[in-house]
């Protein structure tokens, strides 16, 4: 009999009766977009869960990025890793900015902050660092050189929702965060983002930003674009919220299970954090080489099970978006890192199994 298809990840989905129940009251209201009532609740639960107040719900992770550009006005370049998904640099690309690259940090994946003052020009306007995985960046380092330089900050955290820092929300950090809420997320609104700042003239601008440049009163005061997060994903992200404690607990029994077997062998490294709340959303591991990586998702897939190369490969090396520019580290970890599957539904005996392959083919 064949082996049930095991995928890096599924969404985290409540109950179908629970979402529909929510959507309900947009499909009667018929208000399925425009900042609608489901929208503002949404931010709100947001916010009381995170303990903020600046959600900025929007279409995606993506426009989330491309519109904290356009609140903060950059023109230039901007410092950021090739250690990130491909939306990190489309959205610099997509506001006619210049990404600068810095190589990641071997040891956290995160953008390595010794190397970022090197990379600033006369032309930098901003820096973009990723929290990888939902690891924290070193944020008190970045602040203060962006202050040395006069430079705004926005983080791109997609993988970080629910991670605090010193005690605060994670997206408290830099002048704008940002994050996604994809399916794939710890959060999830199927497809969503979000933006968010501790300052309120900036949240208020990437407000009108997302709907046209509209303010409350209806006139074009900015250059906006469609942003719009609708009310039917709204409804999902409504549904999920309460669910998300209880999948960050489910993902770090997961991440506890993997490393007790997986830390027994020294070929296999793991990512380098140290924070209050991690999130647990990605359980990546790093090969001593890339052969040794091939060799094992080979092993896996025989066994319809299906990890993924993430992130692979490193932007730099991606010349139909920018010259190759040489990113050691990142470039390293890209040819060795993989992910292994971590969802809410998979079972203690996948962990296992998963290992115990990894272990027998190393």
């Amino acid at each position: 009999m064949k082996n049930k298809n095991i995928y890096v990840t599924k969404p985290t989905l409540a109950p179908f009766s629970e979402y529909t129940n929510i959507l309900r009251t947009g499909w009667e209201s018929g208000v399925l977009t425009h900042n609608g009532p489901l929208v503002q609740k949404l931010e709100k639960n947001i916010n009381d869960f995170l303990g903020i107040n600046s959600t900025v719900a929007v279409t995606n992770g993506t426009i989330a990025l491309q519109i904290a550009i356009k609140a903060l006005s950059l023109k230039g370049e901007i410092i950021t890793s090739p250690f990130s998904w491909i939306a990190s640099i489309a959205a610099i690309q997509w506001e006619g900015c210049k990404p600068t690259y810095v190589d990641a940090d071997i040891d956290t994946f995160n953008l390595d902050v010794s190397k970022i003052e090197d990379a600033i020009t006369e032309n930098t306007c901003a820096i973009m660092p990723v929290h990888v995985f939902s690891n924290p960046c070193d944020i008190e380092k970045i602040d203060k050189i962006a202050k040395k330089y006069n430079l705004k900050v926005i983080y791109d955290a997609a993988h970080a929702f629910g991670v605090k820092f010193n005690g605060n929300s994670i997206f408290n950090a830099g002048d704008i965060s940002c994050t996604s809420l994809h399916a794939t997320k710890i959060f999830n609104s199927g497809e969503g983002g979000a933006c968010f700042s501790t300052n309120s003239s900036l949240t208020e601008r990437m407000k009108k930003l997302r709907f046209f440049g509209h303010d409350n009163n209806g006139q074009i005061v900015d250059k906006g674009i469609n942003g719009k997060l609708t009310e039917v994903h709204s409804a999902i992200g409504l549904a999920n919220l309460p669910y998300v404690k209880k999948t960050i607990n489910r993902r770090k029994e997961i991440f506890s299970k993997y490393h007790s077997q997986l830390s027994k062998n020294d070929d296999i490294r793991f990512q380098s954090f140290n924070v209050d709340e991690y999130n647990y959303s990605y359980m990546p591991i790093v090969f001593s080489d890339e052969s040794q990586l091939i060799k094992i998702v080979k092993k896996l897939n025989d066994e319809c099970i299906y990890p993924r190369r993430y992130f692979y490969p490193s932007l730099n090396t991606v010349t139909t978006i920018q010259k190759y520019q040489e990113m050691k580290n990142s470039e390293l970890l890209s040819k060795n890192i993989l992910c292994l599957p971590s969802y809410t539904g998979l079972e203690d005996k996948d962990i296992e199994l998963i290992s115990s392959i990894i272990l027998k083919n190393i």
